[in-house]
């Protein structure tokens, strides 16, 4: 596995938030409030590099020039269920970011990604595309996800997970090199039905109260 392209966010409330997020006897509504605190904070780092343009505008006491996000809005693309509240998370520091959605499951069979569900706002040709995702567990999933998203030429296009797996990186990394990972956290490695160790569980189940 190379790190390469891949950003660990180590900022200590990150790390402290995430720890919390992991415990197994955490209530669904606490899953909730951390997983969108959490958000919020990884996608303060992922957008870090959005381009800049400058616009007169007036203060109370002068006209300036003033910096503002460049181009079209940002586009959220949530891997459904999951991702769902990493979004409504991020949707807090970005208010005005369009939200793509993609329903995925894996095949209990195969781990394979298995698509029901797309849908892209028009006009992708001038976006930056946050793809969205608790877990970077096989990397199916993300790569399908991405593979979607790559057909409608995004100005650019980054990955945001909570935990990723050793082999999701290599898997993601083979497919889509030049597209850079952002994680919490790189856990140890995937168990025989393809979860994360030591991981935090299902993120959709206990998103959701659905286990």
């Amino acid at each position: 596995m190379s790190t390469n392209n891949v950003t660990v966010v180590d900022h200590p409330l990150v790390q402290h938030k995430l720890s919390l997020l992991r415990q197994k006897d955490r209530s669904t509504s606490g899953f909730r409030t951390l997983l969108g605190e959490i958000s919020m904070l990884l996608v303060y780092e992922v957008t870090r590099d959005l381009k800049l343009t400058y616009r007169s505008i007036e203060t109370p006491l002068a006209t300036m020039q003033a910096p503002s996000i460049d181009g079209k809005k940002v586009v959220l693309l949530n891997i459904l269920r999951a991702g769902t509240g990493m979004v409504e998370g991020m949707l807090r520091i970005l208010p005005s970011a369009r939200v793509g959605n993609i329903g995925l499951y894996r095949d209990p069979e195969t781990l394979g990604a298995v698509e029901y569900y797309f849908k892209l706002p028009n006009e992708m040709s001038d976006r930056d595309v946050i793809v969205v995702d608790p877990m970077l567990a096989t990397g199916n999933s993300a790569v399908a996800a991405v593979d979607r998203v790559k057909a409608a030429n995004p100005r650019s296009i980054k990955f945001v997970c909570l935990l990723a797996a050793p082999e999701g990186i290599a898997n993601f990394q083979d497919a889509h090199p030049e597209v850079p990972i952002f994680t919490a956290a790189i856990d140890s490695h995937l168990d025989e039905h393809g979860y994360i160790i030591p991981g935090l569980g299902d993120a959709g189940d206990r998103l959701f109260g659905t286990k």
